[in-house]
Order: structure tokens, then C-alpha cells, then sequence
């Protein structure tokens, strides 16, 4: 790889051609995380849609399929893992029923509350779009090897510790 150019570095010679007195090095790096993010999000929209899922719908089913057998949680729990407002997720909870991919259930410890269950449908096409997407990002890291994947996620994860502390 050693020779070759992208658009960031393109970009960023211009700007030390132009302003000699700043450190470009910040732009090299989140320069190209944004252009990759961009990639991403397509890919994800692409593995969603094939899926005949829409993003939102995505972050509601995988978080009821990660929670594991019977794939069931409170709307809280939900809230709490897509980040969401209170009133958002109810409107989520009622399309997704709509769309029988999920179900509301009598909360068997709390009579007065519910929980939100993963139906078979809903199982069925959090399962291939999970498939879809790990597929499409493998595609993206295609140019790495196991090594600089593994180093990239620990970089990655070290600057992200700051974020999400």
C-alpha cells in the first residue's frame, strides 16, 4: 500500500500546501473514518432492505434477538439499548406488532407490565440481516488482514472508550 493515494491525502496536501502551520494529521485519520462510515452505512441499509427491514426496525429486533431465549424485554430495556424516546419506542413497538414481527406479552413477574417478544417472523429476518451484514462488512475489510482487523478494532476501541465512558 506504501505509494498510494487516496482523496484524503489529496485533501490534505492541498491544505499544507495552503496552510503550512496546522497539523493535518487528525484529518487523515477522520477524514477516511467518515468516508468509511459512509460505505457502512450503505452496506447496512443494503443488508436491512434486503431483509425488508428498515434501519429502526433493525435496531429493535436485534436487540430482542441478542438478549437470547425467549428473546423478550421490557420497553425499558429496549429505550435503554436504542437510545430512544420513551414515545418513539411505543410508536416503534405498535409498527413492529403491526408488521407481526414482534408481539406485546403480560409481564409474568408484574401483571401491570409488558414485554416485548420476538415473533418467528421477527426471528426469521433479524437472522438473515444479520447474515446480510456480516457479510457486506466482511466485503469492506476485504483489504485487511485478520491481524490488521484485530489491531484496527483495538485502536478503534481505545479512541472510542473516550466517547462512550
Amino acid at each position: 500500500m506504501a505509494g498510494q493515494t487516496d482523496e484524503v491525502d489529496r485533501i490534505v496536501g492541498a491544505w499544507s500546501t495552503q496552510r503550512p502551520d496546522l497539523d493535518f494529521s487528525p484529518l487523515e485519520v477522520l477524514s477516511r473514518v467518515d468516508r468509511l462510515s459512509r460505505h457502512l452505512d450503505r452496506a447496512r441499509r443494503e443488508a436491512f432492505r434486503r431483509s425488508e427491514l428498515e434501519p429502526w426496525e433493525w435496531d429493535v429486533l436485534s436487540a430482542l434477538r441478542r438478549a437470547g431465549e425467549p428473546f423478550q424485554l421490557s420497553p425499558k430495556q429496549l429505550l435503554q439499548q436504542t437510545l430512544v424516546s420513551s414515545g418513539t419506542m411505543t410508536n416503534r413497538i405498535d409498527r413492529l406488532v403491526g408488521r407481526r414481527l414482534v408481539r406485546r406479552e403480560a409481564d409474568p413477574d408484574d401483571g401491570r407490565s409488558v414485554l416485548v417478544t420476538l415473533t418467528e417472523e421477527g426471528r426469521t429476518r433479524v437472522d438473515a440481516a444479520i447474515t446480510r451484514l456480516v457479510d457486506a462488512e466482511a466485503l469492506l475489510l476485504a483489504a485487511l488482514s485478520r491481524a490488521d482487523r484485530e489491531r484496527l478494532a483495538g485502536l478503534l476501541r481505545k479512541l472510542s472508550l473516550g466517547f462512550d465512558g
